[in-house]
């Protein structure tokens, strides 16, 4: 129980996502056949750029993959136990890698609801112009990636600065020793 506020920060990033995750697809489900499209009306001159269609998919995220939702099941509970055992360990600081975890945690666990519910079938419905169908809990997963990619970026930049600040430091320090014996010869 020492770890209490680490998995309460970790259910308010996922929790909002598996619930938008399984919401949007629950009206997907209820209100369109699978195949079909739908979109406001008057929105028709967008239909080539986004529009929503009900599909399934029973591979990876954006339907790569289509033979493996087995696998993908199985590594799904792998990702999610993965993530529930190190996230503790993560310092409070590192509020990029927390983030992306949480993401993560939240698509990975929205997509694994439905293959336990559908046989593998996980519902997808947004399609953005020629881009594979996803869903919430893809993009999730997806914007969990670019915030780990964004923060690995950012913390080495900032390693690296510091190391040359240190660089620097520790070669002024040896200019002073030398001129030091120097003066003492």
């Amino acid at each position: 129980m020492k770890h209490w506020r680490d998995y309460i920060i970790l259910v308010i990033l996922a929790g909002p996502i598996i619930a938008l995750d399984q919401w949007t697809k629950a009206l997907v489900r209820n209100n369109l056949a699978v195949g079909e499209t739908w979109l406001p009306l008057g929105w028709e001159w967008i239909y080539a750029y986004f529009h929503v269609v009900h599909w399934y998919n029973m591979g990876a995220a954006f339907g790569m993959f289509q033979q493996g939702w087995m696998v993908f099941t199985a590594l799904a509970f792998l990702v999610i136990g993965l993530i529930i055992f190190y996230y503790p360990s993560i310092p409070a600081a590192d509020w990029s890698l927390r983030l992306a975890l949480g993401l993560q945690l939240g698509g990975a666990t929205g997509n694994l609801l439905d293959r336990l519910q559908f046989s593998g079938r996980v519902t997808d419905f947004v399609r953005v112009g020629d881009f594979p169908i996803f869903n919430v809990a893809d993009s999730s997963i997806s914007v969990g990636v670019a915030v780990l990619v964004l923060g690995m970026w950012i913390t080495d930049k900032q390693n690296k600065k510091k190391q040359l600040a240190q660089g620097a430091t520790v070669s002024d320090l040896n200019i002073l020793e030398e001129a030091k014996d120097v003066k003492d010869e």
